[in-house]
Formats: structure tokens, C-alpha cells, sequence
């Protein structure tokens, strides 16, 4: 059994759609679970709460999230930290890669 999850070129493991939004689980244990997201220009995912730690890490292409009543542009190399239960969405501005990780292990 392998310990451990490498991805050498996570913009390559998702194409992204000409429309829509696209996931793909990346990794998937016990403490942790990432998902890829691909979005074409312009859609994004309405605002929503998680019941967990989770962050986001932008891989490719520019979006607006927004956390609470902030807003933020995102580009490439961005990284966000969000507590449980914190409102925030995200927008597209571009076609975007963006990854996901829900911190399982925090959930009280």
C-alpha cells in the first residue's frame, strides 16, 4: 500500500469544459478529500457553506470568489483558507482550474 498521493501536473488531469463545470476526486482518505474543478468562462458555484476547513488553490485562469461579504479576484499561484461554515462562492472570469481540499480529520 502506497502512503502517499502524487500528482505531477494537476492541469492535466481535467479538461476544461466549454460549458459548465467539471470535478474530478483527486484523493480521497480518512483526514482529507481534493477534488479538481475545471469551469468554463462564467459559470461558477452559487454561495454555499462547508462543515469543514477547506482550501482552495488556483491552478490555471482568473475568478472572483467571494468569502463572507468579500470579494476577491483570484489568478494562478492564489491560495485561500476558509473556516467551517463560512459562506463563499466563485466565479469564472476566465476558464479555471482550481483545486479543492476539505480538511475531513477537523469535522468536531
Amino acid at each position: 500500500m502506497v502512503d502517499y498521493t502524487l500528482i505531477q501536473n494537476l492541469s492535466e488531469q481535467i479538461t476544461i469544459p466549454d460549458d459548465g463545470t467539471l470535478s474530478v476526486p483527486v484523493q480521497d482518505d480518512a483526514n482529507t478529500k481534493t477534488i479538481l474543478f475545471g469551469f468554463a468562462q462564467g459559470q461558477s458555484l452559487s454561495e454555499h457553506t462547508a462543515s469543514v476547513p477547506a482550501t482552495i488553490q488556483i491552478i490555471q485562469g482568473n475568478a472572483t470568489v467571494t468569502l463572507g461579504s468579500d470579494a476577491h479576484a483570484v489568478c494562478p499561484g492564489s491560495f485561500i483558507h476558509m473556516q467551517p461554515n463560512l459562506p463563499h462562492s466563485i466565479t469564472a472570469d476566465t476558464p479555471l482550474i482550481m483545486l479543492l481540499m476539505m480538511i475531513k480529520a477537523a469535522k468536531p
